[in-house]
């Protein structure tokens, strides 16, 4: 897949898509796990009780969903709240329940310390079974401290630290900076980070976009505050007639990302906007080409029809999208130009990561964020299905973009 970047020239798809690449998906699904609320496997009683007594667990949302080579579950729970315990865990079964256990060790999930995790909200498992964990820095919403934003990789296998870096201040502002997700390139030697510019709230956001290169450890900012990696102004929408946020709307720039699986395009977009946007990487990946031709190459792909979240490319060209007013996933098919509905379920109230596991399948998760963070909550914390992790079958040779 490639978009070219001259002016004035469309972008064309492919005149003859492979048969498999343009078929129309439609998928069966089941649920993984669910909560009323999340719960952990503390490693002591005095912090199990400081939980339950400030009742911390109003504000535990799991966020990012993601599986390894090995089939274990991880959910990030980023720290928006104060009380968070562990913001990057694993799920594993006490006494035949679901409950999260930090990872990759509760030192490593310790609040204050700038060198540990602080706040995860978007990573990514490559294809070599490393974790890319994007730490916000930020707890609470406060000023990220110097150097607590940064971008840690982890070895799954041997379960140790490969690298951390520090993502520099005039790369990521730490006070508006919202570092939201990533995806990585491994055949070129690049990562690319959404910032959604958010987290300043009551104030304007300044979106953009992060690339860093692998071999010189350095970092770019594009499209900062460009019209595609902004909110679009005095966006509102609803799910189940529900205003989102009713008294203080949501303004959220660049979030979910993906990458396709040739790697040669990036596909992006904010919360509060329906479009979805894309440009050519090698653009990108070139870091003495002028910020205004990179601004003037982004290609504007259409509407989705659904605000979105999290997104995933498979290994056959197709991008996968979170629908939050559609309430499920749908799928943008970039031979056919069209965009597409996989599943809904009256369930899915936010429907924010999306992943892939290795065996055909989409995972991905709904928690309720929009009634989550607000006041006063609207949350039936008796409801067991609250928070909910789903697993929908695609095919038997769909993979991550990773696997492209």
């Amino acid at each position: 897949m490639y978009i070219p970047h001259q002016m004035g020239k469309p972008w064309q798809p492919s005149a003859n898509p492979h048969p498999k690449q343009a078929h129309r998906y439609s998928s069966p699904y089941q649920m993984l796990f669910h909560w009323n609320r999340l719960d952990w496997n503390f490693p002591n009683p005095s912090m199990k009780q400081r939980f339950e007594e400030h009742q911390y667990w109003k504000h535990c949302m799991p966020a990012g969903i993601k599986v390894d080579h090995q089939g274990r579950f991880y959910v990030s729970v980023p720290r928006w709240a104060e009380g968070i315990p562990a913001t990057l865990n694993t799920i594993v079964m006490v006494n035949g329940k679901p409950v999260l256990d930090a990872f990759p060790s509760w030192e490593w999930n310790t609040p204050g310390d700038v060198r540990m995790l602080q706040s995860v909200l978007g990573y990514e498992i490559d294809e070599h079974n490393r974790m890319w964990i994007l730490d916000q820095g930020k707890i609470a919403y406060d000023t990220s401290p110097e150097g607590s934003q940064k971008l840690v990789i982890w070895d799954l296998g041997t379960n140790r630290l490969i690298d951390s870096i520090v993502i520099p201040d005039d790369i990521a502002p730490p006070r508006t900076s919202f570092l939201n997700d990533i995806v990585v390139d491994n055949r070129n030697g690049y990562a690319y980070i959404t910032d959604s510019g958010s987290g300043f709230p009551d104030h304007p956001v300044y979106g953009g976009i992060i690339v860093y290169h692998m071999r010189t450890r350095k970092f770019r900012r594009v499209l900062d505050s460009h019209y595609s990696t902004q909110d679009v102004p005095r966006f509102r929408f609803e799910i189940d007639t529900e205003p989102v946020y009713r008294n203080k709307p949501v303004r959220i720039g660049a979030d979910g990302i993906a990458l396709s699986a040739d790697r040669s395009t990036l596909f992006y977009c904010a919360v509060t906007g329906r479009n979805l946007y894309a440009i050519d990487t090698g653009l990108l990946r070139n870091f003495n080409i002028p910020d205004s031709i990179i601004r003037n190459s982004v290609q504007t792909l259409g509407s989705k029809g659904t605000t979105t979240d999290g997104m995933h490319a498979d290994n056959k060209g197709n991008v996968f999208y979170t629908m939050l007013e559609g309430k499920g996933i749908g799928y943008y098919s970039p031979y056919t130009r069209s965009f597409n509905k996989l599943l809904s379920d009256d369930r899915m109230l936010w429907v924010d990561g999306v992943a892939f596991d290795q065996f055909g399948s989409i995972i991905f998760n709904n928690n309720r964020l929009h009634r989550m963070f607000e006041e006063p909550q609207n949350i039936d914390w008796d409801d067991p299905y609250n928070l909910i992790i789903w697993r929908a079958y695609i095919g038997p040779d769909v993979k991550s973009y990773l696997y492209g």
